[in-house]
């Protein structure tokens, strides 16, 4: 490793961060004018830093930003970002990648704040660290003093409390403080659960979680362990650190959301899990338009887990890599950064290498769970006990299962590479921030200054254009409105159309199975002896004993849901297209309104002196959320199945939210005499009724949720613009106001202003450099 060539370009970046810091503090104490005020008021979570508003509060985050890569490079810390969904199995995936098990796996969302997992050589056993408990203790005394005027019983109707949570009840209740440090697999999983619990809690009691208090990463849980894939190898200069970062609003938090984006835009690499078994679903889709809002500046690699769960017909890995990097991802990830795995087969694999190596056996599966998991993986579902204690065998079947998990590869190419060349990944990050700090730095700087040299009525007049150009956006905003009103009416009535025909269609389909003896057919051949029996009334089957109805009444209902399952997937295949299409039909239009006042404000500024770069916000089409494909989930709840069946997945489970009513339940029609009685006539109303039913709900869902999100997104749209048009003029009115101070004034200013610019130049110059050097190292390091 080029050691002491690392150590001159750490020095280098340091030295770059500490004037460009040094730097923003001379920025911060130019006058930006009154904006700022103006915008707390609107209690905005997002800093929008524009290029050519260097507001009081975008200084502060962009200083986040740098301090966070002089933490960084004081470290040689690359910090590898893993961003998923609740059910993708990201916890798994960060087990299986350290080789053993850190984080604990629940069926709910599990990372309220982001955790650190730093690559500790020697340190066998985990170890916890939470420096920065303050906000938690306070919390924890608010919600002690909540609960002593909450009825138990109450809570439980807004918050499930299971085991864990009862524990951080009694917890809170006693006054019991977090511990700063926890050693040891048991007590990180009770710390980072009863964390999770907590913002639960918090909303159920309507506190506030303080998650504004751990935005620095300085803040944040570590957790320190010797990676088992890492053991042995060579230790270079860098640190090569995990960071698990909390899903798209996770737990119900929005607050998450601008979290996992500011942590992703800090981090020196990206990794996404992917969940094998929805892709195209939209919280897939909402991690994959937070990475792709980091740009191209940060490494991006993919682990598409659940690959296990593939058969004979699904996508095989180059399928599901180009599917990945051309359609979902558009470009912004090569294929040869996308690696199907088993995230639950590497990590039972590594367990039971541990164990092995540890101990020459497998613990008994009764006291430690995990161990049936893994026989039942590595051996099969007839596996026995006795299986397990045939070393060798177990030895080559967990050699099998890691091989089949396809761990080897990602293992491999990207966390040996990782740890190999994290001073590297460390200082290019470092580099990119510079750059990207620099470049805006000097916009901005260019037009304060050439608003202190342009004539003195011109400046006048562009201010007086901007106010016209804001009256003007207002307008626009009504006329462009009108214009999307009308294509999400036609869209709708489209959508109206298409709904009707899918229900005459679904019913046509239940009408004929019902009467054109296809059922009578299947009952047949059940061989269960029945007979149509007009003492019980017509229409009705009449059967001997109850296991015959049972089993008549099954092949009914599934043939039923194999009807209804068709059409769920081609109602939502087809809005999913149609809104497709209507948020690209908007975004042109919002696009082609603006596209007049941008060209006009660009050109009068040009015209009256102005050289900087101006860059206005433009409209993005995933403002426009409509989540067509979560409508048959959101708009109708599951049920469950009626008493005396255990429950189902999969078509019984989507025909159960078909089929939503509390009085609703396939027993209903099997009345119970001295024989039992399918009443086929009622079965087959009640059907259709139902289908109509959910129809209906689906077009009232539709409506509301169209609504909510394009006059969100237009409001978004609007306000940024809007607020981007008030930053230039109050730029241009700053300069105007120091313009009609006296000139010593005026001329002190200008020359602060010359000595910024070119201290940005100096950055942005030897950022440069220092990236192209560390681009050269890596070229060299490369096989």
């Amino acid at each position: 490793m080029h050691t002491q060539t690392i150590l001159e370009l750490s020095q280098e970046a340091e030295r770059l961060l500490q004037l460009s810091l040094h730097n923003l503090q001379s920025l911060k104490a130019m006058p930006t004018g009154a904006l700022d005020e103006a915008l707390t008021g609107e209690k905005s979570d997002v800093a929008n830093v524009r290029p050519l508003h260097f507001s009081p509060r975008g200084i502060d985050v962009q200083q986040a930003t740098l301090n966070n890569e002089l933490r960084k490079i004081t470290r040689l810390e690359m910090v590898l970002a893993i961003v998923g969904t609740m059910k993708a199995g990201k916890s798994t995936t960060i087990n299986a990648i350290v080789g053993t098990e850190v984080l604990p796996n629940r069926n709910r969302p599990m990372t309220a704040l982001p955790t650190l997992i730093r690559h500790t050589p020697g340190q066998k056993e985990p170890v916890l660290h939470f420096s920065h408990v303050g906000p938690i203790d306070t919390l924890t005394q608010q919600l002690q003093t909540r609960l002593f005027g909450v009825d138990r019983e109450k809570l439980a109707q807004k918050l499930e409390i299971d085991k864990d949570m009862s524990i951080l009840l009694e917890r809170i209740q006693q006054g019991d403080a977090f511990d700063k440090h926890y050693l040891g697999a048991q007590p990180i999983f009770l710390c980072l659960k009863s964390l999770n619990d907590l913002v639960r809690l918090s909303k159920a009691l309507d506190v506030d979680f303080p998650f504004s208090s751990y935005t620095a990463i300085e803040h944040i849980p570590v957790i320190e362990v010797e990676f088992v894939h890492l053991a042995g190898l060579a230790n270079d200069m860098g640190q090569l650190t995990l960071l698990d970062t909390p899903g798209p609003n996770e737990a119900g938090q929005p607050h998450l959301q601008q979290m996992l984006k500011e942590q992703l835009a800090r981090a020196s690499a990206v990794l996404a899990v992917m969940d094998y078994t929805q892709l195209k679903s939209i919280s897939d889709e909402e991690v994959r338009q937070a990475i792709a809002a980091v740009g191209k500046s940060v490494p991006l690699y993919a682990l598409v887990n659940k690959f296990d769960q593939k058969d004979r017909n699904s996508d095989d890995e180059d399928q599901v890599r180009a599917l990945i990097a051309g359609t979902l991802m558009k470009g912004h990830i090569t294929p040869s950064q996308i690696f199907p795995v088993s995230s639950m087969w590497g990590y039972l694999a590594n367990r039971a290498r541990h164990e092995l190596n540890l101990r020459g056996k497998l613990p008994d599966p009764q006291e430690q769970p995990w161990v049936q998991d893994f026989a039942e993986a590595a051996l099969g579902r007839r596996w026995r006990l006795a299986d397990l204690h045939d070393i060798q065998h177990i030895h080559h079947a967990t050699e099998l299962l890691w091989e089949d998990s396809l761990f080897e590869q990602p293992i491999r190419k990207l966390l040996h590479a990782a740890h190999a060349n994290a001073s590297l990944y460390a200082l290019r990050s470092a580099s990119h921030k510079l750059l990207n700090y620099a470049q805006s730095a000097r916009e901005y700087l260019d037009f304060r200054y050439q608003g202190l040299t342009v004539a003195l009525d011109t400046l006048e007049q562009n201010i007086a254009r901007l106010e016209e150009d804001t009256r003007l956006l207002k307008t626009c905003q009504e006329q462009v409105s009108d214009e999307v009103g009308h294509e999400v009416d036609e869209a709708l009535n489209a959508v109206e159309l298409f709904l009707n025909s899918e229900q005459a269609t679904i019913t046509k389909a239940i009408d004929s199975y019902f009467s054109d003896g296809s059922m009578a057919e299947m009952v047949s051949h059940s061989q269960a002896g029945f007979r149509e029996d007009e003492a019980f009334g017509q229409g009705k089957l009449v059967l001997e004993d109850e296991s015959q109805a049972q089993i008549v009444l099954s092949k009914i209902r599934s043939s039923c849901e194999a009807i209804l399952l068709v059409a769920q997937e081609s109602i939502t295949r087809e809005l999913a297209q149609r809104f497709d299409q209507l948020s690209n039909t908007l975004t042109r239009a919002l696009h082609d309104a603006m596209r007049p006042i941008e060209l006009r404000i660009k050109d009068e500024l040009h015209q009256a002196g102005f050289r900087a770069r101006i860059s206005l916000p433009a409209f993005q089409a995933s403002a426009l959320n409509f989540n067509s494909r979560q409508l048959f989930a959101d708009a109708i709840a599951s049920e469950d199945l009626p008493l005396g069946q255990s429950r189902v997945g999969g078509v019984r489970e989507s025909m159960a939210r078909w089929l939503n009513n509390p009085g609703w339940g396939w027993n209903d029609y099997v009345v119970t005499r001295t024989r039992y009685v399918i009443d086929i006539r009622a079965l087959h109303n009640n059907l259709n009724e139902h289908v109509a039913w959910f129809c209906a709900q689906i077009r009232k869902a539709l409506a509301a949720q169209v609504d909510v999100s394009v006059t969100a997104g237009m409001a978004t749209f609007f306000a940024d613009f809007s607020q981007s048009l008030a930053a230039l003029q109050e730029s241009l009115s700053d300069s105007l106001a120091i313009r009609q101070q006296n000139e010593a004034t005026a001329l002190k200013f200008r020359q602060h202003l010359r000595q910024c610019i070119s201290t940005a130049d100096w950055i942005h110059e030897d950022a440069r450099l220092l990236r192209d050097d560390i681009q050269t190292l890596f070229a060299a390091d490369q096989p």
